[in-house]
C-alpha cells in the first residue's frame, strides 16, 4: 500500500519524537557515573569557578553537568611528576580542600559521598554525588600512612601510576620506552603491599596509566575487583594507555570494570596523522600566532574556530566510542564497561561529545546500537556501583 507523503511525514515525526523521549527518559532514570574528570586540577586550581558558565573555557561546570544528567562524579586529584616529595601529597590535600569548599558553597547541587549508600542518598535528593580519585601513586609519597589519610579524606580510588613511574610501580609510558623504576618493571614488594592495603581499606585499585607488567602484577595481587578509570581498547588505537584484548579479558575475569576515555587519540589510531596534516597545511599561520604569544590549546582552538569544517573532519565520530564499548562487551561482557570521560584532562573529544552536557547522546547511541535498557543502565553507572560495593568493607569509618 502506498502511503501519502504528508501522512508518512507525520508518522516519521511521531516516531522520531518517541525515540527522543525514550532515550531522554532512560538517561534521566539511569544513574550516570563518570569516573574521571580533571576539572579540579586543570581548571579550578587555575582560578576558574565551576559555579559559572565555563563554556569555551572548560568542558565542565555545574549547570552543564546538570544538563548532561551526571549523577555521580569522581573528581580526579592530580599533579605531574614535577611535584616531588613534600609537595605531591600536600597538593592532593589542597585539591580535596578545594572540592569540599565548592560543595559547601553549593549544598543544593552537590554532596560529598564516601559510601555507595551515601551516593544513593545524594541522588534521591537530586544532588550530584561527588567523590575523589587520586591520579598517580606518587601523590602518596611512598608512605602507607599517607594512603590511609587519603582514604580517610574520601579518596575512593588510586591510579597506581600516572605517566611517570613511582619507586614501586612502572607506568605504561615508561614501560613503552623500555624503562620503569630503577630499570625494573611491574610492582615490587612495596607496590604489592600498597595494593593489599587498598583492598583492606576499600580503595579501588585503578589500572589506567600503568605498564602492562604492573597491570598483571596488580591483577594477581588484588583480592577485589579492579577499576580502569579512563582507558580504551588497543584494537582501535594501539596507544600505550589502552588495553590489549588479553587485559580486557583479565579485567572481566577479575570482576572489574573498564571506563572509556573520550580522548580522540585513544579512540582513533589515525587521529594523530590527521592533526599533523592540519598543522602542516596551516604551518605559516601557526608560526604567526605563536609570534603573538598564542600557544597550546588556545592556538588549536583559534585555528579550529577559523576552519570549522576542517576541524570537524579531524575528530572521530561518537560511533567510534561505541565501537570500543562493543569490543569490550564482546570480550569481557556487559558487566565490565562504563564511562570515564577525562573531560578537562584532554584536548580533543569525539564529534558530539564536546562537554559534560552531551552525555544523553551516548544513551541515544547505545539504544540505536541495540543495547537493552537494563544494559544501558549498567554501562552508564550500574557496573561501577557494583565494583565500588564489592570493594567497600561492611563497616566503613571516616575520620
Amino acid at each position: 500500500m502506498k502511503v501519502s507523503s504528508p501522512l508518512f511525514a507525520v508518522v516519521a515525526g511521531s516516531l522520531l519524537a518517541s525515540c527522543s523521549t525514550s532515550y531522554q527518559s532512560l538517561h534521566q532514570k539511569a544513574i550516570l557515573v563518570d569516573t574521571h574528570n580533571d576539572v579540579i586540577s586543570q581548571v579550578i586550581m587555575e582560578g576558574h569557578s565551576v559555579e559559572r558558565d565555563l563554556t569555551g573555557k572548560a568542558h565542565t561546570d555545574l549547570a552543564r553537568m546538570k544538563k548532561g544528567g551526571v549523577d555521580v562524579q569522581v573528581f580526579a586529584v592530580f599533579c605531574d611528576e614535577t611535584y616531588g616529595p613534600g609537595r605531591a601529597f600536600a597538593f592532593a590535600n589542597q585539591q580535596i580542600d578545594t572540592l569540599e569548599a565548592i560543595v559547601r558553597r553549593n549544598p543544593d547541587q552537590l554532596q560529598m559521598v564516601y559510601t555507595p549508600a551515601q551516593m544513593r542518598d545524594a541522588i534521591k535528593a537530586r544532588k550530584i554525588a561527588a567523590l575523589t580519585g587520586v591520579e598517580g601513586g606518587h601523590m602518596m609519597e611512598d608512605n602507607l600512612d599517607n594512603l590511609n589519610h587519603l582514604y580517610n579524606r574520601g579518596v575512593r580510588y588510586l591510579t597506581l601510576t600516572w605517566n611517570n613511574s613511582t619507586s614501586w610501580a612502572s607506568s605504561a609510558a615508561d614501560e613503552t620506552k623500555g624503562t620503569g623504576f630503577n630499570g625494573k618493571k611491574g610492582l615490587n614488594d612495596f607496590g604489592k603491599q600498597v595494593v593489599r592495603r587498598m583492598n583492606e581499606l576499600g580503595m579501588l585499585v585503578d589500572l589506567s596509566h600503568v605498564g602492562e607488567q604492573t597491570f598483571w602484577d596488580a591483577i594477581q595481587t588484588s583480592t577485589k575487583p579492579v577499576l580502569v578509570s579512563h582507558s580504551c581498547a588497543a584494537k582501535f588505537s594501539p596507544h600505550s594507555r589502552n588495553l590489549s584484548d588479553a587485559q580486557i579479558a583479565a579485567v572481566g575475569k577479575n570482576g572489574g570494570v573498564i571506563h572509556l576515555n573520550f580522548f580522540s587519540e585513544f579512540l582513533d589510531g589515525a587521529y594523530p596523522k590527521r592533526v599533523n596534516d592540519f598543522i602542516q597545511k596551516h604551518d605559516a599561520e601557526i608560526k604567526a600566532l605563536r609570534q603573538k604569544g598564542i600557544n597550546g590549546s588556545a592556538l588549536q582552538n583559534t585555528l579550529y574556530k577559523k576552519y570549522p569544517e576542517e576541524a570537524a573532519s579531524i575528530n572521530p565520530p561518537l560511533s567510534l566510542l561505541i565501537d570500543h564499548l562493543d569490543h569490550i562487551v564482546k570480550i569481557a561482557g556487559i558487566d565490565h564497561v562504563g564511562l570515564g570521560s577525562d573531560y578537562d584532562g584532554i584536548g580533543s573529544t569525539p564529534i558530539g561529545l564536546e562537554d559534560v552536557s552531551t552525555y544523553p547522546l551516548i544513551t541515544k547511541a547505545l539504544l540505536e546500537r541495540g543495547y537493552k535498557k537494563k544494559d544501558v543502565e549498567k554501562i552508564l553507572g550500574g557496573n561501577f556501583i557494583r565494583v565500588w560495593e564489592a570493594n567497600t568493607p561492611a563497616t566503613v569509618a571516616r575520620n
